[in-house]
């Protein structure tokens, strides 16, 4: 096929010029060519095909021709009256989308399961394999709904849902809402994608941290807006750098993403914090788009504020939902709330609900436990106490990683991610991608690279520390093994 052809003679080409994959991302960036770390990767593993101008880059850079790359040397003409056959091709939208939580890393661990190797999954923030049950109340009261769940809700959601969506968020103090500003969602994923399209057009800017959940960057990109990354300062907690935002913004820029807690770093932003980035965003104008998905897992006392609880005067998009709190990840419910001042978005208001309409409704029966969910004994705070199995498996971990030379990490306050830093020095890392699949490989341990989460150095990687202590405790143990002789 064309794209294993492609990837085998680009590795040929590489070999022969002596070029590994780091060597081509530094000559891009140095003539100023888009070409990132997965982008290569996947070249380079024969998953896709480069669009034109990356093709001549490489070609120009190997010293090779374009047609030999792409095997269209060996193609003979085809006799008078034969028809092409047609190829599709992915949209070129796709060229800039990654999203490395499940990319080619995840991949060759499917492969390894396949072959009958066991691996130890820290890569995503999936509760229910690693023994996180629903609680009974929830899955009752699901059961009980489910004949009255057959049939389509309104657009936005069950009255239920969003009036104890709604009661939750009065509690949370965000200002100006009414039920008709809760839109449910299969997931915060599906919001993030629907938030995005209704806002972006080609070359607007939205400002998104770094380190990011992907998708936030991926559906960006996908509704032809420009991600661009301000920095979250792991000196300082992993707080967002103010000085970095105020530099990143520009006549096109329409709109802040904050993550807190954040994924995949755990922090939690303070009052002070929030206040500052609100402070920015009233001088500029800007909407404020805050995923708190993670508002219930926070540990050591510390407590949650809702950005949009300080901003009544600006527009804010407010995420949360139950996935991650309730464990039900794969019920898929998650809301958005709208809040401030909404006469300033009229017009975008509209297109939220045209394509909320568009997609019917979200997962009915799972709507129906909202108001059980968020009503009545919340179970994850047993998680989250001394003594509960998140906080625990996080003091344990956090000690862990700290006693690995060459390993360090700032302390999570909340979620279920640490974002452990390694000395590239020590290491000689250059690809982060690279040291995921060797520690893949070598100890079946899958984590997600720093740069899966848009960070640009190669000196980071996310670990989910949902695992019981004693499996814990064993991917440490390897882990500190590999780093022992690790080097790239």
């Amino acid at each position: 096929m064309l794209k294993e052809t492609f990837a085998e003679r680009l590795k040929t080409a590489m070999d022969l010029q002596g070029k590994k994959q780091v060597d081509l991302i530094r000559i891009a960036s140095q003539q100023g060519v888009k070409l990132g770390k997965s982008h290569i990767s996947q070249y380079v593993n024969g998953k896709t095909l480069p669009r034109g101008d990356i093709l001549h880059f490489l070609a120009e850079t190997l010293q090779v021709e374009e047609e030999w790359l792409m095997g269209k040397e060996n193609q003979t003409n085809q006799t008078r009256g034969e028809r092409k056959m047609r190829e599709f091709k992915k949209s070129s939208k796709l060229d800039n989308v990654l999203y490395d939580v499940r990319g080619p890393v995840v991949d060759e661990a499917e492969r390894m399961e396949d072959a009958g190797m066991q691996i130890l999954k820290l890569n995503i923030g999936n509760p229910a394999p690693f023994g996180f049950k629903t609680p009974d109340e929830v899955i009752y009261d699901m059961r009980r709904q489910l004949t009255d769940c057959e049939g389509y809700s309104s657009a936005k959601g069950l009255f239920s849902a969003r009036k104890a969506i709604m009661q939750y968020a009065q509690l949370k103090k965000i200002p100006n809402l009414s039920m008709e500003d809760i839109y449910t969602g299969n997931g915060v994923s599906e919001l993030i994608n629907l938030s995005m399209s209704a806002l972006l057009d080609n070359g607007d800017e939205i400002l998104i941290p770094s380190p990011d959940y992907p998708l936030w960057t991926a559906c960006a990109t996908l509704a032809g807006g420009k991600a661009v990354h301000y920095i979250c300062d792991e000196q300082s907690d992993w707080y967002p750098d103010m000085e970095d935002i105020k530099k990143k913004i520009t006549d096109r820029t329409k709109a802040i993403v904050i993550i807190n807690p954040n994924n995949p770093t755990g922090a939690l932003y303070p009052r002070e914090v929030l206040q500052q980035i609100v402070d920015i965003a009233r001088e500029h104008q800007l909407i404020i788009f805050s995923d708190e998905i993670y508002d219930r897992l926070v540990m050591d006392g510390e407590e949650h504020v809702s950005i949009a609880s300080l901003a009544p005067d600006l527009f804010c998009v407010t995420f949360s939902g139950l996935s991650k709190s309730h464990m039900i990840a794969g019920f898929r419910i998650g809301w958005m709330i709208l809040s401030g001042n909404k006469r300033i978005a009229k017009d975008y208001i509209e297109g939220l609900k045209m394509l909320s309409n568009m997609r019917l409704c979200s997962n009915v029966p799972a709507q129906s436990i909202v108001q059980t969910a968020l009503g009545g004994h919340q179970s994850v705070n047993d998680y989250i106490l001394p003594g509960g199995r998140i906080y625990e498996q996080r003091e344990f971990i956090y000690k862990q990683l700290l006693d690995i030379p060459g390993i360090s990490c700032v302390k999570p306050k909340a979620a279920f991610y640490i974002f452990p830093k390694m000395d590239v020095k020590r290491f000689n890392i250059l690809d982060d991608e690279k040291f995921a699949l060797d520690l893949l490989r070598e100890k079946k341990i899958l984590i997600v690279h720093g740069g899966g989460f848009n960070w640009h150095q190669p000196d980071h990687f996310r670990i989910v520390y949902l695992p019981r202590i004693e499996v814990l405790k064993e991917a440490s143990e390897k882990m500190k093994d590999f780093f022992s002789y690790y080097h790239q």
